[in-house]
């Protein structure tokens, strides 16, 4: 037990991440980590963007499953497990059931390379960024297959659709990725680094978030980036692939459940995904707010209590809407899983203010709000803004993000070699 406990010791005290250093145990145990994470991370989202969206509807959304429907993902998994799975009798079976496993494992393998921290990542590749482009780009394939496969005009066409959206936005998002590496080039030796670990770290030796970079180039970069992600995850206003008054489900429309519920795991995961890498490559990764400006042990200090605070805040809110529930016996057991919802993520908040906890859970918690942030963007989206007609698709896609991702990546160039 005392040599398990110093292999772990020495491994927390390396400065590199598990990949890196060659050690495949640590390496598994990201793996797994990440998956148990992003798997988790869908059924939060899932119940969150139906609550979100019923608040903004002026309506409650889940409410019977568990205390405010918190138990609803897992009545909708366990539904969709025990579910019939079909296959058209005139369908290629072979094909049919490849295609949602490329597309989720082209969505799961791409946080190879995305870092949640200094540390925290299972490798850091010097090509990480083309790796993540390639491997993302790899989910067209799944799409086609899937459409092709089902042997029906529907998916068929939602599937060709799908895939010259995507293929047409990647064009700009590539552009826009370019801006960004284009500025990790200043600095003494003048060269740049495509290792999202290392673009986090040319955004802190430069005091400044890659977003605020040369404004407004930097901001504009961002906006293309950010239109064409939303573009790439086939989500509103972009949906063109699944318009319901046209070609109902687009390319899954033949799948049903266990299959089905796969295309749903890996267009949620491709959105944390992209999210992940506007991140990294935009907002500082996994620093924390102004570490340049607010810099110092004080600062440091006062920083790594917020995760815990946060944490006991939203116990806080759950126990306060606990006490606001109706006194009425039906609602008994909504309040006390509510009640003891809010118990448990106090109980978490308590041991992020553990010193050697949060110094290794910080990272991870900043780069965690982040992302959130662009989650909630997408639901935000999807509730406000009307769908676009596909030749309006395309035009933006184009017309308007490939011209601006093309001066934006020229005039960052210049304005760096000046």
């Amino acid at each position: 037990m005392g040599q398990i406990v110093q292999y772990i010791q020495s491994y927390l005290s390396s400065d590199q991440t598990p990949g890196a250093a060659g050690n495949m145990f640590w390496a598994f145990v990201y793996i797994m980590l990440v998956f148990l994470g992003l798997s988790v991370a869908v059924i939060a989202m899932n119940w969150l963007e139906r609550k979100i969206l019923a608040h903004m509807q002026v309506r409650l959304g889940p409410m019977r499953v568990g205390p405010h429907g918190l138990l609803q993902p897992i009545a909708d998994a366990l539904k969709l497990l025990l579910k019939e799975d079909l296959i058209p009798a005139e369908a290629d079976g072979i094909i049919f059931w490849t295609a949602p496993f490329i597309v989720v494992l082209a969505a799961f393998t791409v946080f190879v390379v995305v870092p949640f921290g200094p540390t925290h990542a299972i490798t850091d590749m010097n090509i990480g960024i083309l790796f993540m482009l390639g491997v993302s780009s790899l989910s067209v394939l799944g799409i086609v297959m899937a459409g092709w496969a089902s042997n029906s005009h529907y998916p068929l066409i939602g599937a060709l659709r799908s895939s010259a959206q995507m293929v047409s936005y990647e064009i700009a998002m590539g552009l826009a990725v370019i801006s960004a590496v284009l500025m990790t080039s200043l600095n003494a030796s003048g060269t740049g680094t495509l290792s999202m670990i290392g673009i986090v770290q040319a955004q802190l030796a430069q005091g400044t978030w890659f977003i605020f970079k040369f404004f407004p180039l930097g901001l504009i970069a961002f906006f293309i980036f950010a239109v064409a992600m939303v573009a790439e995850t086939n989500r509103a206003p972009f949906d063109l692939a699944e318009a319901e008054s046209e070609l109902t489900a687009g390319f899954h429309t033949e799948y049903s459940g266990f299959r089905w519920s796969l295309f749903f795991l890996a267009e949620y995961s491709a959105m944390i995904a992209v999210s992940s890498i506007a991140v990294t490559l935009w907002l500082g990764g996994w620093l924390r707010p102004f570490p340049n400006m607010l810099g110092g042990a004080n600062w440091d200090r006062a920083f790594s209590l917020v995760p815990g605070a946060a944490f006991l805040f939203l116990g806080g809110l759950c126990f306060f809407n606990a006490a606001r529930m109706p006194k009425h016996p039906f609602f008994r057991i909504q309040t006390v899983g509510l009640a003891g919802f809010g118990v448990v993520l106090g109980l978490i908040g308590l041991i992020l203010f553990i010193p050697q906890v949060s110094v290794r859970v910080q990272d991870i918690f900043w780069f965690s709000v982040k992302v959130a942030g662009f989650m909630y963007l997408y639901i935000w989206y999807r509730g406000t803004f009307p769908r676009y007609r596909f030749d309006q698709l395309m035009k933006m896609g184009w017309k308007i993000l490939l011209p601006m991702g093309l001066a934006v990546l020229i005039l960052t160039a210049i304005v760096a070699l000046l």
